[in-house]
């Protein structure tokens, strides 16, 4: 049985920023768009990771085209308005509605990414419509995955409405979704798994925010494997469930737990599970016989919780991006960024060799820099007792917007280079 959370998922976020600022290395990742592996090296003497970088380019008619690396960059302050407000756009959840329930600053909405070696375009709707045209597009994973599908509903919405349909593919509407632009045939869907693999409860006293989990982390979740060879493109991304307590399966059998507090059985710490999860995730994805998608792999999304962690008074109140200076990505945010990549290049080169295309999109340093784009106490009417502030996912409109218009980027270049080959096979 696949477990799901009812009411406020961000409960489970972890990450605390220090109240002292930290300097802030940028790492350059070559973008991913024809399929080269990664070569990933540590330094011994250096905490943060480095990647060998790679200048990926094809041949047209002898003419090379280099592809720019769009996530090595810098925030930079915009007077232009946002995409959409939440009275332009009715996709906005309340937990993200940030503005409805009285953030009073608008900075936050007011910085857009710069890639060092080139401009990112604007996203433009009626393009990336025209480019999914007759596809199916699906997010899997947890509540952060869909805040991205509701940034990109919004986003889509001035050019076209979709139709909602989850009633006819799920009696769980709130958690699966799935929505139809009939003038492009365009199906957008999202497939809830926080943990990829089988899940249930195993608190006697039922679930709660803190209750402890069984993950069976060699069974991917047939919530989603049973769906998902029906997508074109599937968008996989997970994080912040896995610092709960947990109990780790394998074979049937318990390994060892995160947190559990039990006698005699192995505390394997949060990075034993997700690096399981990711693992069977990615398996699952390359051993599907009828699967022909393309996957695009969203990396570990950051929290900012500081003066304490998500249960203990924590907050994000910041209105600014920290600078490259005054923060590091490093500690824990470190290890899970690198636990997810290590596992996505081994199956990226297994993918590779089945005809599959596996390609990343590396937001985890980008998004380190924003502690500003969180809801906070925004997230809902201040006549609810509500204690608990989200320093999880993001506001809509935010920061969140620019995973869309790097997901447009790679989908036109991914397209360029399609047909680049086709042309090459013709001449």
């Amino acid at each position: 049985m696949t477990m799901k959370l009812r009411g406020n998922e961000f409960l489970n976020g972890k990450y605390t920023t220090r109240t002292t600022a930290k300097s802030f290395l940028l790492v350059p990742f070559t973008l991913l768009l024809i399929m080269l592996p990664l070569s990933l090296m540590r330094n011994s003497h250096e905490s943060t990771p480095e990647v060998s970088s790679v200048t990926v380019s094809s041949s047209l008619n002898s003419t090379e085209i280099k592809q720019c690396d769009i996530f090595s960059g810098r925030w930079m302050h915009t007077n232009g308005a946002p995409y959409y407000t939440n009275e332009t756009c009715h996709w906005i959840i309340d937990q993200q509605n940030c503005i409805k329930f009285g953030r009073p600053d608008r900075e936050y909405l007011h910085w857009r990414w710069k890639p060092d070696e080139c401009e990112l375009p604007l996203f433009n709707a009626t393009q990336f419509l025209n480019l999914l045209r007759g596809k199916k597009m699906v997010f899997v994973g947890d509540s952060v995955g869909r805040n991205q599908m509701q940034s990109l509903l919004c986003l889509l919405s001035h050019v076209s409405e979709p139709e909602d349909v989850s009633h006819r593919y799920s009696s769980d509407v709130m958690y699966f979704k799935r929505y139809i632009y009939h003038d492009y045939n365009f199906t957008l869907a999202n497939l809830w798994s926080p943990y990829f693999v089988r899940s249930s409860d195993a608190d006697p006293k039922g679930h709660s925010f803190n209750s402890i989990i069984r993950l069976y982390v060699d069974e991917a979740d047939e919530a989603w494997t049973s769906q998902v060879e029906n997508f074109d493109i599937v968008i996989i991304s997970s994080g912040q469930w896995f610092f709960r307590p947990l109990l780790f399966y394998e074979e049937g059998q318990l390994v060892g737990c995160n947190k559990c507090g039990m006698e005699n059985v192995t505390d394997l710490t949060h990075l034993f599970g997700y690096r399981k999860a990711f693992r069977t995730a990615f398996r699952a994805l390359n051993d599907l016989e009828g699967y022909r998608g393309v996957t695009f792999f969203r990396t570990f999304s950051p929290a900012h919780f500081e003066d304490g962690d998500w249960n203990k008074g924590g907050k994000c109140v910041r209105t600014r991006p920290f600078t490259k200076q005054e923060m590091k990505l490093d500690g824990f945010v470190l290890d899970m960024y690198m636990t997810q990549v290590e596992e996505f290049i081994e199956a990226q080169r297994v993918a590779t060799k089945r005809g599959l295309q596996f390609l990343m999109m590396n937001t985890t340093e980008i998004m380190l820099l924003r502690p500003d784009g969180h809801p906070n106490n925004y997230g809902h009417s201040k006549d609810k007792n509500v204690t608990l502030n989200d320093c999880v996912h993001w506001c809509l409109p935010g920061p969140v917007d620019t995973w869309n218009e790097f997901l447009l980027y790679m989908l036109d270049m991914e397209s360029e280079a399609y047909y680049s080959s086709k042309l090459e096979r013709v001449f």
